[in-house]
């Protein structure tokens, strides 16, 4: 008895299935969107939105469009846009980079491709520029797991091993140092459009490196890994020799950092056990490891002094935490440092002011000096990687800290993807950045992608 009942029970809903897709199938037909009518002109009545830049989305209206996206394409300014939907009255598309012109031109396609029916809009879409992000150079095969590692012209130079720091020669700006840290050190030679290798000679040769610097005097500054007090760490090289004859050294254990201070030269050190910030005087040649304190120990230290050298930023990059220290004219040193954003070892990402913006892991800023800014005490902005959460953050001169690139709509996940800054960006640890000032772009090392991209205003 049961089994019959149960069998009943089926058979009604079977039958009621079918009729339900009967009638949903009935219903999607007489509410479908008509197709194409070669015996009617297609015509284009309206846009929106008028202005727009890459990654816009936008809408035309008109009549006898069709409903099969695979038939319909549409130009802007020359450059095909990507049709998203179609509907007989209206379709939807994205902004193509380059849509210089803005004229709009809507073809309607057989099934191989071949123009069946075309108008153009009376109105032009108005193109705005943006910035973007670009790959500047650098190429990876099979699946972002292989790459090449050579010299050669910026657009066949393989891919980059590691980026730990990136630093512009002050006196030629046409040359780019990348430190590779336990792997090759990397040069852009923008003036013959080359990446290229730099060696140094021993003690440096083959050594694990945390940064490239330079001093005020143009010579180039090299800090070896180094976690004792009786080999040296900070290496000076000479600009007469090509920067390959040492004219200086000095011991510090544990160092991160060779920021120079722009007005007299010195030469500022971190170190990781202590959690301090050394001061060395070229001219005295003392370095007093322990100049500025931290209210830490055994942090990876890196720090970036202010470009009028009022102040330094210091990055604890492994404790997601950001400080400040002000530089005291009278006593020449930094003062003690105090919280500029972000909270100690605590990790996420979180947009605000000071203590209530999270960062992951942030590493390497630069300075750029902000128009809107002028006359202000303070002009710049800062700019700074941040490796785990694969994106690019702004920090104001009051504290307050923004995602500039990646992270797009919000999502944390790592990739690798061009295009609108925050709608399409993808990094895979950014370590390092750059701000080139004569070529008025960003350079950054995107660490796991092996490739150095590029931000700036679409050309």
């Amino acid at each position: 008895m049961k089994t019959k009942d149960h069998g009943w029970y089926f058979l009604c809903g079977l039958l009621a299935l079918v009729s339900f897709c009967f009638v949903s199938c009935k219903d999607d037909n007489e509410e479908g969107e008509p197709p194409f009518d070669p015996s009617r002109p297609v015509a284009i009545s309206d846009f929106t939105p008028k202005e727009g830049g890459l990654g816009s989305r936008l809408v035309l209206y008109g009549d006898n469009f069709g409903n099969d996206v695979s038939r319909v394409k549409v130009t802007i300014g020359g450059q095909n846009a990507k049709v998203v939907g179609v509907k007989n009255q209206s379709l939807h598309c994205y902004v193509p980079s380059k849509a210089y012109e803005g004229d709009i031109e809507v073809t309607i396609l057989d099934e191989y491709g071949e123009e069946l029916a075309f108008v153009e809009a009376e109105e032009k879409f108005t193109y705005k520029k943006k910035m973007l992000v670009t790959t500047f150079l650098g190429e990876t095969y099979e699946n972002n797991t292989k790459y090449d590692i050579k010299d050669g012209p910026f657009n066949d130079c393989g891919g980059v091993e590691n980026m730990l720091w990136m630093v512009f020669d002050p006196f030629d700006h046409d040359y780019l140092y990348v430190c590779g840290g336990n792997k090759s050190h990397r040069v852009l030679n923008f003036k013959d459009e080359r990446l290229e290798t730099i060696t140094f000679p021993s003690p440096v040769e083959n050594k694990t490196l945390n940064v490239l610097s330079f001093s005020t005097k143009g010579e180039l500054i090299a800090v070896r890994d180094v976690a004792n007090t009786t080999e040296d760490a900070v290496f000076f090289y000479s600009r007469e020799s090509g920067f390959k004859t040492q004219v200086n050294s000095f011991i510090a254990r544990g160092c991160r950092s060779a920021s120079a201070h722009p007005r007299n030269g010195e030469i500022y050190t971190s170190r990781y056990d202590l959690g301090v910030i050394g001061r060395y005087d070229p001219e005295t040649k003392v370095h007093d490891v322990s100049k500025v304190k931290l209210p830490y120990s055994k942090c990876q230290i890196f720090t970036n002094i202010h470009p009028t050298g009022k102040y330094m930023y210091i990055t604890l990059s492994d404790k997601h935490y950001i400080m400040r220290s002000d530089y005291d004219e009278a006593e020449k040193t930094f003062t003690t440092p105090y919280l500029v954003c972000g909270k100690y070892d605590t990790k996420d990402w979180v947009d605000g002011m000071g203590n209530n913006a999270r960062l992951n892991t942030p590493r390497q800023g630069c300075f750029v000096k902000n128009p809107d800014y002028a006359g202000q005490e303070d002009e710049y902005d800062y700019y700074f990687c941040e490796i785990d959460n694969h994106c690019i953050r702004k920090l104001t001169p009051q504290g307050r800290v923004s995602t500039y690139a990646g992270r797009p709509n919000g999502s944390g996940t790592a990739g690798f993807n061009n295009g609108d800054l925050r709608l399409e960006a993808r990094f895979n640890k950014p370590i390092c950045i750059v701000y080139d000032d004569v070529r008025e772009c960003f350079f950054v090392g995107d660490s796991n992608n092996h490739r150095i991209r590029k931000i700036a205003m679409e050309d």
